[in-house]
């Protein structure tokens, strides 16, 4: 409560995107955590599944930072548009967002990055609901998509109430910008910022002022 007082940083849980890892996430939010010091501080964690095969989108790929996904749309791999039959893996990974939140929090909210901001609406989904593993109040969700599986559907079938920035790159090559802003229509009142970029989480000046506005709506009341 004194830190609440004193009007400390917002704490956000990062949620890597598929194929990325904590480390490799920290690697690529430095603008970012720049762009938000004194605001807010980001802390990541790791996807529970390795995924097969390696490499991917990482040419540094090593045995001890394997690349990692938070649910398979099918055998070992992932695809964001597959309406995929047997999805894999979920339920591991929000019970591992669950086990951060109470670990390393409290946290304010979630910041997510492709696929990891795929599954931050989902847990928004379940906070909005009342669901109590999640304790967030806010979400910051960088090229994310509503998964296709049909066991996935549940999550989408009332709008969300919990306050969302999505960010959209108009570039965006791996999750198209139309997937983003599809996804977007599922919250209620949804704050949407396109950049003209692709695939990566953006921190110029223009999106460093729409972070911070957005984030200023949950600022602990100084003094």
């Amino acid at each position: 409560v004194a830190a609440m007082a004193e009007g400390r940083p917002l704490r956000l849980l990062g949620l890597h995107g598929y194929r990325q890892s904590e480390r490799r996430f920290r690697q690529r939010t430095g603008a970012l955590r720049k762009a938000l010091r004194g605001r807010a501080e980001l802390v990541a964690v790791n996807a529970p599944h390795p995924v097969p095969g390696g490499g991917g989108d990482d040419d540094d790929a090593d045995a001890d930072d394997p690349p990692r996904g938070w649910w398979f749309s099918g055998p070992g791999t992932f695809e964001a548009g597959e309406v995929a039959a047997a999805p894999a893996g979920l339920e591991e990974s929000l019970s591992a967002v669950a086990a951060a939140l109470k670990e390393h929090g409290p946290f304010d909210g979630l910041l997510g990055f492709s696929q990891g901001a795929a599954l931050a609406a989902m847990v928004c989904a379940l906070r909005a609901r009342g669901d109590p593993r999640f304790p967030v109040a806010f979400a910051i969700l960088v090229a994310g998509f509503a998964s296709r599986a049909p066991a996935h559907r549940h999550f989408y079938r009332e709008p969300i109430a919990l306050p969302t920035l999505h960010v959209v790159g108009d570039a965006d090559a791996v999750i198209a910008a139309s997937l983003s802003r599809e996804l977007a229509q599922h919250f209620v009142e949804p704050v949407v910022l396109s950049h003209p970029g692709g695939h990566f989480v953006p921190a110029a000046a223009p999106q460093k002022k729409a972070y911070l506005d957005f984030l200023d709506r949950f600022r602990p009341a100084q003094g």
